[in-house]
């Protein structure tokens, strides 16, 4: 697409209310969807109050509480995503992909079963675990400057390490930790509004922060040197944003395990449609992550009904192969 295409404010326009209509219809999809078939305007009674059975119980107890998350969860990788493509120049990078996630689940894992009176510390543990992944492959991947193809390179490496460490605590103490498989690939079933109130505060102080290093991140992206003669602290800048990519992709583990491919796959989807622009591609990256949780994770409870397929599952098949093709269109270059 032009670049000239991609500025334009009519297309812009037109690029956000389509992406806000479909995280609006990826929220109602879910909703009504399920087991228990429900109208848009059977929620709508529910959420007047004028219906108070069995259909209010599904809806506001089991379904709201899980599209809430869903999107919350959205938001968070695909923000988390966009931010460690632009800290570390690299369309491929992603929260999963490169370990970060792992190093999160490795320590939230590790709080659950070695310190379960601490289990409330998970997510901070998990932010901790995320933020040591992300400096840890910037150390490896440095050498004179920061080359996309070290960057993969040491995140493989640093996520084989890290998951067979969960793998390991998983398999010691499987009596301590529920649902292990689920939180291996990733998935939201019988989450419900304890989870919700974890995750809100870290999602909206992640989020806040992402969006107002929109600006730093657009002069970040034109290279060290012209970044310095800005008045940039590159630095500094590089590590307050990995700090908030780490927060948002840690607080999406410590709920929904390691769930790939969402921080990969929209922020490039809305790279193509807006270009680089932070300022745009981070709000509008968060709208199409709603949509995209949302829309997989209810397709996974119905199409396989009465068995519920995890929502890792079905985003590894879109985006392994969504992976291939840009390693295939970029390469690995040093």
């Amino acid at each position: 697409m032009k670049t000239n295409i991609r500025k334009s404010v009519s297309w812009r326009v037109a690029v956000f209310t389509a992406l806000a209509v479909l995280a609006l219809g990826g929220i109602v999809f879910s909703l009504v969807s399920g087991a228990v078939k429900v109208s848009a305007m059977e929620i709508v009674r529910v959420f007047a109050g004028s219906d108070q059975g069995a259909l209010r119980d599904i809806v506001w107890n089991v379904r709201l509480p899980r599209t809430l998350i869903a999107a919350l969860v959205g938001v968070n990788l695909s923000l988390a995503g966009a931010l460690l493509q632009g800290v570390m120049r690299n369309a491929m990078a992603d929260p999963h992909v490169i370990g970060v996630s792992s190093g999160a689940g490795l320590f939230g894992v590790a709080t659950l079963v070695l310190f379960p009176a601490y289990a409330y510390l998970m997510t901070p543990a998990a932010f901790v675990g995320a933020l040591g992944a992300a400096v840890l492959i910037y150390a490896l991947a440095w050498q004179n400057g920061v080359r996309p193809g070290r960057i993969i390179l040491a995140g493989v490496a640093v996520s084989a390490f890290f998951s067979s460490g969960i793998s390991g605590l998983l398999t010691f103490y499987s009596d301590r930790v529920d649902g292990a498989l689920l939180f291996l690939v990733g998935g939201l079933s019988a989450k419900s509004w304890p989870q919700l109130q974890t995750l809100l505060p870290y999602s909206i102080v992640g989020t806040l922060f992402a969006l107002l290093a929109s600006q730093r991140m657009n002069i970040l992206m034109l290279g060290d040197a012209d970044a310095k003669g800005l008045g940039l602290n590159v630095e500094r800048t590089r590590l307050l944003v990995t700090a908030a990519a780490a927060l948002l992709s840690a607080s999406a583990v410590s709920i929904v395990g390691l769930l790939g491919f969402v921080g990969m796959v929209v922020p490039h989807t809305v790279r193509l449609l807006l270009g680089n622009d932070y300022r745009v591609m981070l709000p509008a990256s968060a709208l199409l992550g709603v949509a995209v949780l949302t829309i997989f994770d209810t397709l996974s409870r119905v199409l396989f009904a009465p068995i519920e397929l995890p929502v890792g599952i079905m985003m590894g098949a879109v985006g392994a192969p969504f992976f291939l093709y840009l390693l295939r269109k970029r390469g690995v270059q040093e």
